[in-house]
């Protein structure tokens, strides 16, 4: 009976979010109520359920998304970001223009979202495209191919640092696995789509009037050095974090050190600030300017945060009203390998929902009790998460329309072009963290 409350629950879900066209925020939290009636709590009790999940979720990750958010737009805004794309296809010509585009994309999709990131890199794209007359979808498509990749392995992202929060799983140690299979696949499936037969075929046209970002002059960017330095930082940090964490013993006070400041939300701080400093007054812009790209920046991100703490009260519910616990001992027998089972229930989700982020959260609640009683690694499984949940992006998911109005594609080349590529990602993902479960 609880695994058909757990459907039924998806079934709500599915039909808010896609016929009556609810944001994911208000069908998770009616979810969330539906499951706490279904499943008998009591009914002064259920709020307390959803208000608990709510906070306690959002209280790993705001602070993340928040910094995350702020880092990419000071980036975009102070033409550093631009900076490190440009310098990238100069250093590398034209031969290895995608090599370039690729690099520069995992550069920026550290900490940049994707929509964010997409929009911010295109022009750079059509530019390329205009200049050496390269198909489009050539150039275009690694770039995409890398935030996506980016976007579902990599902490500070909202999924994976989510999820990540949900398993009380290692943050660094997940971006350092993450990083691990993320640069092989997205090297791999970037530098090889544009090359399948089907895709060599197509030869969109640059859209008119779709683009209208600044383009930066010369002296009013950042130097690359100081580019690269603020968008790496975090990733360093945390890097750093991890590898301490795996070779240092416990009591060991650089360990320590590094556990406070390679954590996600000080080493996002820490690059906030020097971000503020490098990139703000340094090259000309006031701090009032500065402060308002922060506050800029916070605003999109308003809805992804409240979907990610809906996400945590719809897990809340499940384990208060003992479903997590019967799901746990139901699959605690199951001859199926929970990585495997994870990656695939994250990617039905996906199927049905579209919204990756909606679907990695309502995952996430449904696999805590598999991936507590597992013995696996608490990343590897929250990789296993992410990764399916990159899977079959469609017409469902808002960033596959992007992708096809930006790249002037039909709605069958989309879906044969990205739902491909976000599926074999995520196929690679869950080879890759097979691979790692051997080893960690």
């Amino acid at each position: 009976m609880p695994l058909l409350y757990v459907a039924l629950a998806v079934v709500l879900l599915l039909i808010l979010m896609i016929p009556l066209k609810m944001n994911g925020f208000v069908s998770l939290l009616l979810t969330s109520l539906f499951v706490g009636f279904l499943v008998g709590m009591p009914l002064d009790k259920i709020w307390g359920s959803i208000s608990s999940g709510l906070g306690g979720q959002l209280g790993g990750t705001a602070i993340i998304v928040g910094l995350g958010a702020m880092i990419g737009t000071l980036m975009a805004d102070a033409g550093a970001a631009q900076r490190i794309a440009t310098r990238l296809m100069e250093k590398m010509g034209i031969k290895r223009v995608q090599v370039a585009i690729l690099i520069a994309s995992l550069i920026l999709g550290v900490t940049m979202f994707y929509e964010v990131a997409f929009v911010l890199i295109i022009p750079l794209v059509f530019v390329i495209v205009r200049q050496t007359k390269l198909n489009l979808l050539y150039v275009a498509l690694p770039m995409s191919i890398a935030l996506s990749t980016a976007h579902s392995f990599l902490p500070p992202h909202p999924g994976p640092a989510a999820v990540a929060g949900v398993f009380h799983a290692n943050m660094s140690l997940t971006l350092l696995y993450g990083l691990i299979i993320a640069i092989p696949a997205a090297a791999f499936i970037g530098l090889t789509w544009t090359r399948v037969p089907f895709f060599k075929k197509i030869s969109p046209e640059i859209p008119e009037g779709i683009v209208t970002n600044k383009t930066f002059k010369e002296d009013e960017m950042p130097s690359f050095g100081v580019s690269m330095f603020v968008a790496l930082v975090p990733v360093i940090l945390m890097a750093i974090d991890a590898v301490c964490t795996l070779f240092l013993p416990k009591e060991n006070s650089f360990r320590h050190i590094m556990d406070f400041i390679g954590s996600s939300n000080m080493a996002l701080l820490i690059a906030l600030i020097l971000a503020m400093w490098l990139l703000g007054p340094r090259v000309g812009r006031p701090l009032k300017d500065v402060m308002q790209s922060c506050s800029n920046a916070v605003k999109p991100m308003a809805m992804i945060i409240l979907v990610i703490g809906a996400g945590g009260a719809f897990k809340q519910v499940l384990v208060d009203g003992g479903i997590a616990d019967y799901i746990k001992d139901l699959t605690g027998g199951w001859n199926i390998s929970p990585i495997i089972l994870a990656w695939l229930i994250a990617a039905l989700l996906r199927i049905a929902l579209g919204s990756a982020t909606v679907a990695v959260m309502t995952a996430a609640g449904v696999v805590l009790p598999i991936a507590q009683a597992s013995g696996v690694s608490m990343e590897l499984m929250t990789l296993a998460v992410t990764c399916g949940s990159i899977s079959f992006s469609h017409v469902t998911d808002p960033g596959f329309w992007m992708f096809k109005e930006y790249l002037n594609l039909s709605v069958g080349e989309a879906i044969k072009i990205r739902t491909t590529y976000t599926t074999a990602l995520g196929l690679i993902g869950l080879a890759g963290v097979l691979i790692l479960n051997l080893f960690f």
